[in-house]
């Protein structure tokens, strides 16, 4: 169903399609959220599938890619991260993985979060012993590493160990990351035992602490279920018309952890019609597992079941246990689920009641429901970063962040003003391409977050202020409130001093919260800049002259810097001692040469 405008306000499927429509010209029965959609619906596209399994696969994709005003929408800012044993070397490497499975090796996986899957790599190298570095390390390396002396590595990078005990090595982590993991107890228990008999208390030792390694891994995760290998479980919780749906992950016996997710649903939505919409979007882009526990039955369960069946190529089952092993889980789901939620409302509560406070320390119409913060960093001119964070009733909306490398001369001579300059400047004028003019947006639906900022806060003085209000006068913007927070005398938090256009600065008693929840905004804002900054500082002092030279790959950059020691004595090498290193051919050592002496005489 689209608008005048052509922008897309409804995705949905039906069976029979000319009941479904003529459903929509009835002139009473509807609800809100329904008669509003039809009475903005200028014209229809219908699109014809093989199969109901594939529509409702088709009507899940479409609606996270176009993100309708009154569909049921799933915002999910990142991939879920996995352990992955990568088999692309003769010895294998353990690391974590996100997004595209492209390496070869086995993936084990989804981890609720990053810390669960650096928690877990760290206790299964205790474990195992595998290596984590990368393959470049690994061929560089002539001794070995701090990880073999504190005995988290077995070291095949300079033959420690055998590439036949390694493999057995590999093979273990596997199985027990498979699920075999009482199989692995029991070995390691049986060498430890065969070890001590035979007086070898050394060996012995490395088996007991490899066998603690395990405990450990298994010791944090919680519930972990005797009677289901592999399984996702799915609870939900509605109150005030906000909505919990709590995901927790069972691969290979283990419980490896959960996330909560709060999707945009309109009042009318029932706790089924939630779950079932949530569940196609959720895997249009993940690996499903053969069981999926639910809280609620859902109206067209089989629908979709059969729908995941086509996408993941072997049979999935749903269902919505009522009693033993599985209804515990289930149960211990929704209790989190309900937590979460009321967690989250007492929150949003408090995070009210401070934009009302704001709203009314800085004469703000209403209280903002988007606050734009800008900072920038830079160290004595070198590599400067801008950086903006967006907050809003929901907290820190951090897949709105965004990060600016400065182009102009004068911003990357890292003058302040230069650079506040550049970054509102690129901001605002990318606003106005993709938006349009501020208040054209007037018919965005109230669950979604407008572009627009109500509130711009700039780190810095009245000289920062005015090269904000410069950049809104030049991009014809005057209608956003924008202040300037400077710090205090010595930079003291709680004495900060607030500018804003045509007012004399003015300063919040010590203990206000909204000088607080300020606080907090700038010091987030501060703390992304200086991130952004490093990160970028660090790339730099990881890039080498000779990376730049085509032809020049690992194996040849190694040797130059093995033969001369530094990438500058390289550059300070004559052609003939470029070619007298094993790998440089006479055309090469003259391209190099050409390089770094490009111009010179």
């Amino acid at each position: 169903m689209l608008g005048a405008n052509g922008e897309v306000l409804y995705v949905g499927k039906a069976r029979n399609l000319k009941k479904r429509v003529q459903s929509y010209t009835r002139l009473i029965g509807h609800t809100t959220r329904i008669a509003r959609m039809i009475a903005e619906t200028a014209s229809m596209e219908f699109i014809t599938t093989a199969s109901e399994a594939e529509a409702l696969l088709l009507e899940a994709n479409l609606i996270k890619k176009l993100k309708p005003r009154y569909n049921i929408s799933f915002r999910d800012d990142k991939s879920f991260p996995y352990i992955l044993i990568a088999r692309d070397h003769a010895a294998p490497q353990i690391l974590k993985h996100r997004g595209a499975r492209n390496r070869k090796g086995e993936y084990f996986g989804p981890f609720a979060s990053a810390g669960a899957v650096d928690r877990t790599i760290n206790a299964l190298q205790r474990a195992f012993l595998l290596r984590s570095c990368s393959d470049a390390v690994f061929e560089s390396r002539t001794r070995p590493c701090l990880f073999y002396q504190i005995k988290r590595c077995s070291a095949p990078c300079t033959g420690a160990i055998s590439p036949e005990d390694y493999d057995r090595l590999v093979n273990e982590a596997l199985d027990f990351l498979g699920g075999k993991s009482d199989r692995v107890r029991q070995k390691l228990v049986k060498l430890m035992e065969r070890a001590s008999a035979a007086l070898d208390f050394e060996q012995a030792a490395v088996y007991r602490d490899r066998l603690a390694a395990l405990s450990h891994v298994l010791g944090h995760q919680g519930i972990n279920p005797k009677t289901v290998q592999e399984a996702d479980v799915f609870a939900i919780a509605q109150e005030s018309g906000q909505t919990c749906i709590q995901v927790f992950f069972f691969r290979a016996g283990q419980n490896w952890g959960n996330r909560a997710y709060f999707p945009r649903t309109d009042r009318s939505h029932g706790e089924a019609d939630v779950l079932e919409a949530f569940l196609a979007q959720f895997y249009d882009d993940k690996p499903c597992p053969r069981l999926i526990l639910l809280s609620h039955p859902l109206p067209g369960q089989d629908l979709v079941a059969d729908a995941l069946s086509v996408k993941s190529g072997r049979k999935i089952t749903i269902a919505v246990p009522g009693r033993g092993e599985k209804h515990d889980l289930v149960q211990h789901a929704l209790l989190n689920a309900r937590e979460a939620l009321a967690r989250r409302m007492a929150e949003s509560a408090s995070q009210r009641r401070l934009l009302e406070g704001v709203a009314e320390v800085f004469g703000l119409d209403s209280p903002p429901e988007r606050i734009e913060v800008y900072d920038n960093s830079h160290i004595q001119g070198a590599l400067p970063v801008g950086a903006m964070v967006v907050a809003g009733p929901e907290g820190f909306l951090k897949s709105h962040y965004r990060k600016f490398n400065m182009r102009s001369a004068e911003a990357r001579s890292g003058d302040d003003y230069a650079m506040m300059h550049e970054m509102l400047t690129r901001r605002f004028a990318r606003l106005i391409k993709e938006e349009g003019a501020r208040g054209e947006d007037a018919g965005q639906d109230a669950g979604a977050v407008s572009p627009w900022p109500d509130l711009v806060l700039i780190d810095g003085g009245a000289g920062q202020l005015s090269a904000a209000l410069k950049v809104l006068d030049e991009l014809g913007i005057s209608n956003i409130p924008v202040v300037a927070v400077a710090k205090g005398p010595d930079r003291d938090a709680g004495r900060e001093h607030f500018h804003m256009p045509g007012k004399p600065p003015m300063m919040l008693e010590p203990r206000d919260p909204v000088l607080y929840y300020v606080q907090r905004l700038r010091d987030e804002a501060h703390r992304f800049a200086v991130g952004s900054h490093r990160t970028r500082r660090r790339k730099t002092i990881g890039v080498s002259p000779l990376d730049e030279i085509a032809g020049i790959g690992t194996t040849r950059k190694r040797a130059l810097l093995r033969h001369f020691g530094s990438a500058k004595a390289v550059s300070r090498a004559s052609v003939q001692d470029l070619a007298a290193v094993e790998g440089i051919s006479v055309r090469l050592a003259q391209l190099i040469h050409q390089h770094f002496h490009e111009g010179a005489g």
